[in-house]
């Protein structure tokens, strides 16, 4: 069985972007070699990238140009992707398809043999995917700063989700990165 990995960088005080789609200028305050590393690793460990609508036409415009990303852009570009959207139907990045029941499909991909299945950014995706129990596993990268305001990660939930740290590591540049396993109901 593969597992679901939720991955995202966010702001001690909890946005992943700032006011406006796609404002990520805090990222940099986290970048750096760790993080670089980490990348790389998600390459070698996944074998599926999934987002929601808007996450992938961000990702779609940067990585396929993406200049100095070396072995990041590799991977970005060639690994399989899923699109969730109801009303995109054709995805033009590289080993993509779209899907509109992320839930269904989710559910079939975990149960087959595989990889890590990661969903990058894409925080309404995520929280259909926690509502549906489907996620395993968080690894966020706290940026130190605070935006004051911006989309949170973590979206209101009809119920409290138990998670266990199974790792942490602080970046030279004041980062964290924690890794959540989901504590299942017995």
């Amino acid at each position: 069985m593969r597992k679901l990995v939720v991955w995202n960088l966010m702001t001690l005080d909890g946005y992943f972007e700032g006011e406006q789609p796609w404002d990520l200028a805090f990222h940099n305050t986290a970048w750096g070699p760790e993080l670089r590393a980490l990348s790389e690793r998600f390459g070698r460990e996944g074998d599926l990238l999934v987002f929601g609508r808007k996450t992938y036409e961000g990702m779609a415009a940067y990585w396929p140009t993406a200049e100095n990303e070396g072995t990041v852009k590799d991977y970005m570009n060639s690994i399989p992707k899923l699109a969730v959207s109801r009303t995109v139907k054709d995805a033009a990045w590289n080993n993509t398809r779209v899907v509109s029941d992320p839930v269904a499909e989710l559910k079939r991909l975990k149960a087959e043999d595989g990889k890590t299945i990661f969903i990058f950014g894409s925080a309404e995706l995520v929280a259909s995917m926690i509502a549906a129990g489907l996620v395993d596993e968080y690894r966020i990268c706290i940026a130190p700063v605070l935006l004051g305001s911006g989309n949170p990660l973590f979206k209101k939930a009809s119920e409290q989700t138990q998670l266990k740290l199974t790792g942490s590591t602080a970046a030279a540049n004041g980062a964290v990165i924690l890794t959540y396993e989901v504590v299942k109901a017995a």
